[in-house]
């Protein structure tokens, strides 16, 4: 497997705004967003420099949850496919999709086909899911669903390879004798495995080509990437892994207005100083996110970064 990003530089990417609206992160000006503020967006990133464009999954959002959630949730594969078609150089990510709620085969079938169209850019983003009532009401087991997303990525791999006919047995799902064309455009798509509790980073230390933390801190990233370090050594596992990280919310520039008091913001060379500590931790990429009022002032974010800060990411 090789690396996605050359090893030694830090690279960036960001979560899309619009396509999922929780309101722990959603601005203002989202709700009514749309296709084409999603496809100007994703080309500024994709002018810009930016390693990949991201995106969220949740199926449906129970109405106790809905207050904090929304029940805004773009599907990934929908929206990573629109993405494709108004993009040329950015990674695909999908960060994270919960793979437990589908059967391997569907899986496999939507982001072969996915990278494919997109002549291989997908990076395949992983996670157990935390909602209930979205497994209950598809007859998937919540309290296993650790387990079932394991057996679900050892069949994806599978599945997801280059033999026309894939095959797989396990507990859960057993698959042979079935073709699925097209393959994907990559030889193997890399999975990165989302989540900060023991079980996801084991997950991603054993099954993933990469760590995608959620809201971990800086302080405590030293300990989650020793941690995975050595789990892998422990399984006997080799071959390059890409550590992740969630940067702080940022702003290029002296904001005139409010951005909260955890927003990073300042000169490029200031914040391009603070990012690059993420670099000596041991992370590889991170994921930034900037605060807007509108479209056009995220856009404007996204080019002064691209132009700005990133030049000065690997100083």
């Amino acid at each position: 497997m090789a690396r996605v990003f050359p090893e030694g530089r830090l690279v960036y990417g960001m979560q899309l705004p619009v396509q999922s609206q929780s309101t722990i992160y959603a601005e203002p000006w989202e709700a009514s967003a749309g296709a084409a503020d999603l496809a100007e967006i994703a080309r500024a990133a994709d002018r810009s420099g930016f390693a990949y464009v991201a995106t969220c999954d949740h199926v449906a959002i129970p109405r106790r949850l809905a207050g904090p959630m929304s029940t805004v949730w773009y599907d990934p594969v929908a929206t990573l496919s629109f993405l494709a078609g108004v993009t040329e150089h950015v990674r695909l990510l999908s960060h994270v999709a919960i793979l437990g709620l589908r059967h391997p085969l569907i899986s496999a079938k939507q982001y072969a086909t996915l990278d494919h169209l997109c002549g291989g850019r997908l990076i395949l983003g992983v996670g157990a899911g935390h909602v209930q009532e979205e497994f209950e009401v598809l007859g998937v087991d919540f309290a296993r669903r650790g387990a079932v997303l394991d057996e679900t990525l050892d069949a994806l791999r599978a599945a997801l390879g280059p033999e026309e006919y894939p095959e797989f047995e396990g507990e859960l799902f057993s698959f042979a004798g079935l073709g699925q064309l097209p393959r994907p455009a990559q030889e193997r798509i890399p999975v990165w495995v989302g989540g900060s509790s023991p079980a996801a980073v084991r997950r991603a230390a054993v099954r993933g080509d990469g760590w995608l933390p959620q809201g971990d801190p800086r302080e405590k990233l030293p300990a989650q990437i020793a941690r995975i370090a050595q789990l892998r050594a422990e399984a006997g596992v080799t071959g390059p892994f890409e550590v992740g990280a969630i940067t702080e919310a940022l702003y290029v520039g002296e904001p005139g207005w409010d951005t909260g008091r955890r927003t990073l913001t300042g000169k490029a060379e200031a914040l391009a100083e603070s990012l690059r500590a993420y670099g000596a931790l041991g992370v590889d990429q991170i994921q930034v996110r900037f605060r807007s009022r509108d479209r056009a002032e995220l856009v404007d974010q996204i080019t002064a970064f691209g132009a700005e800060v990133a030049p000065h990411l690997n100083d």
